[in-house]
Order: C-alpha cells, then structure tokens, then sequence
C-alpha cells in the first residue's frame, strides 16, 4: 500500500467531514492509496494549529499557500469559503496536484470557467463535493431510472429545503451577504447536481429567486431566501425544483419524485436509507408506492455495515466521496462530478438568476 500526503484547507464544517473521511476511507475500503493527514490551514495560524490537533494531521500551515506548495502535501481538498477557491485551485493545480472542491465551484461561472480551464491544462484530477447524490440510496435510484427500470421519464420534481434561517428574528450573519452565501450558492447546486445525474442536461428554465426577510437584527441582507424553477430537460422530460432556508420544519429536505412510463420513485434525505418504488405493471389489488429499505446489496452499503437497514449517515457519504478521489488519483482517470461537472451547476444558477430578473425562459446553454 502506498501513502498520500493530504492537506485540507479549512477546518471547519465541511474540513472536519474530509478529515475524517480521509482516516476512516482506508479501513472502510481497502483502499490501496492510504491517505496521510499532513496539513490543515485554518483561518489563522491559531485555528490551524486547533484542526491540527483536534483531527490529527502532521503539521498546521500559517497560509494556505503554504500548505499548497508543501512538497508534503500530495493531494488538496478546499473545505473553505466559495471565494477562495479560485486562487488555491489555480496554485494546486499549476504544480499538478489532485484537487477536490467543495461545491459550488466558485463565486461565479467566470471562476468557474479558469477552474475547469486550469484543470484540464494541468491534466490533474479534479473532483466537486456533491455528497447526497453518493448515498447508496440514490445511487440505487440512479441505476433504476438509467435501465429504464421506471420507463421513460415524463417528470421529475427535486427540493433542497432547510429552515436555519426560517426566523426573521434571527442575526445576520456572513450568510446574508453575497450571491454565493444565499440559497442558490449554497443548497441549489446540491438539487441541480441531483437532477442533472439522474436527469441529464437542462435545455432551458425559468426561475423566480427571492428574499423573504431582506433585513435582520445587525444587518440587511442582500442575498435570496427561496427560488424555485420550471424546466425542461434536453430528454425532453419536464422539472420543477425549489429551494429555500427558510422552510419552516425541513431539516434536509433534499428530496426528489420521479415518474415515468412505467413506474415511479420518491426519495427524502431526512429518511436517507430508503427509497419508494411503484410499478405500474404490478396486479391493480397490490398496486402502491413500497418501501425499500438500504442494505448490503446497494451501492457501496456493505463497507459500512452487513445488516439491512441499518442504516448509513451523512459522515459516510464523505468517506465514499473520498474513496472516489483516491481511486481517481491511484488510476490518473477522470471522476465524477468533476470541475467541469460543477461548472454546468454554476451555469444552471445563473440561468436561474438571468431568468428571475429578465422573467423570461432562459436557455442554459446560452449562459
């Protein structure tokens, strides 16, 4: 087994999650990479050296420069603000190390664009963090519709709802400032990652974004509450996706229904080891939407747990992500969701932005 040096920028929610998905992923999978905590870069020298000492890596960096170009450092993961990932991806990158991005890509499809430019001139593996769509659940579901399982799609509708910010009387916070820290910067890419995986391309949309609560005790906000979107996907089938964080009630609303010729299927994350399945070729007496319950026989279940419906968790779902990266990197092949692969959610974002403000219908391909 050979070892790879791994450096997260930033420590928080989401460093932590990589962190320790990259010291479970070996045992969890056999990999034959076996990752090696070598630095973490916090906000601060002083935070750094916290994550450092919380979740086990080597060394802290004072800079994420420093971490980039440490020779120690193999393989990057940016785990920090949408605004910085611009700058630590071009660096990585230009020295031909893997990279993995926490979505969205950037702040917009301009960053975008030099990522995926950047990534494809290096010729490095590059990976986006959609983690949702890796549940053995919805890996499940992806299998179904792909062998027509449910028939041809007619429909598919897709929410990615929370209520953090259900209550006006909550602060302001980073969060109500900037595009990329509203609902469409940061839950939608999750939904239209999930769409487009199970659906294919969107053709066009028209989208209304809005800002319910458009000041908060310490500050205005200048950013959107909720959004919703018709479209139509190039498959022909038609979709309608919401987002909020202010849904009042909805914990991890990443939920999703599809129906086709033959069948349909639902999907919630807040119950994210189970799907419901109908089969409109069943006998009329026992017709109805049945649960199936998550087990050893699904996508990359049995690693965590031999027993059916047991169950697997948020935490997992990164360990999967990180098996992805790792194989990737062992094989020096491409990996999906890749920078280009987040570049068309970022594409699909804007649509929604351009459309909401034009009120018109918005060919994504345009944008």
């Amino acid at each position: 087994m050979k070892e790879i040096g791994i450096g997260i920028v930033g420590g928080g929610y989401m460093g932590k999650a990589h962190a320790v998905a990259m010291s479970a992923v070996g045992a969890v999978f056999n990999t034959n990479l076996r990752p090696r905590l070598e630095m973490v870069c916090g906000s601060s020298p002083k935070t750094s050296k916290k994550y450092c000492e919380a979740y086990g890596f080597k060394r802290a960096a004072n800079t994420w420069e420093e971490l980039v170009k440490d020779k120690k450092v193999e393989a990057v993961i940016i785990a920090s603000p949408q605004s910085t990932h611009l700058k630590i991806a071009l660096m990585a990158l230009s020295l031909g190390k893997p990279v993995f991005c926490e979505k969205p890509l950037g702040v917009s499809v301009e960053d975008g664009k030099k990522m995926v430019a950047a990534a494809e001139k290096s010729g490095a593996v590059n990976m986006m963090g959609f983690n949702y769509i890796r549940t053995p659940a919805s890996q499940f579901v992806r299998k179904l519709v792909s062998e027509g399982e449910i028939g041809d799609i007619t429909w598919f509708r897709g929410e990615h709802t929370e209520d953090f910010y259900s209550d006006p009387n909550i602060p302001a916070t980073w969060r109500a400032t900037g595009l990329e820290n509203g609902t469409m910067g940061d839950l939608a890419p999750h939904m239209i990652n999930a769409a487009l995986a199970i659906m294919g391309p969107i053709k066009s949309l028209s989208a209304d974004v809005a800002t319910v609560h458009s000041s908060r005790p310490g500050g205005t906000v200048d950013n959107d509450d909720h959004a919703q979107m018709m479209c139509t996907f190039k498959n022909g089938a038609m979709g309608h996706l919401y987002f909020s964080r202010i849904a009042t009630g909805r914990k991890m609303g990443y939920a999703y229904e599809i129906h086709g010729t033959k069948g349909a299927i639902r999907f919630d994350q807040e119950d994210q080891n189970a799907i419901w399945l109908y089969k409109s070729d069943e006998n009329p007496e026992k017709q109805g939407f049945r649960k199936i319950l998550t087990g050893p026989y699904h996508p990359d279940y049995e690693p965590f747990c031999q027993g059916p419906g047991h169950g697997t968790g948020y935490q997992d779902q990164i360990i999967i992500e990180a098996r992805d990266f790792l194989r990737a990197i062992e094989t020096n092949s491409e990996i999906w969701p890749s920078f280009r692969d987040g570049l068309e959610v970022s594409n699909v974002v804007a649509a929604c932005h351009r459309s909401s403000s034009t009120k018109t219908w918005i060919d994504v391909d345009v944008v």
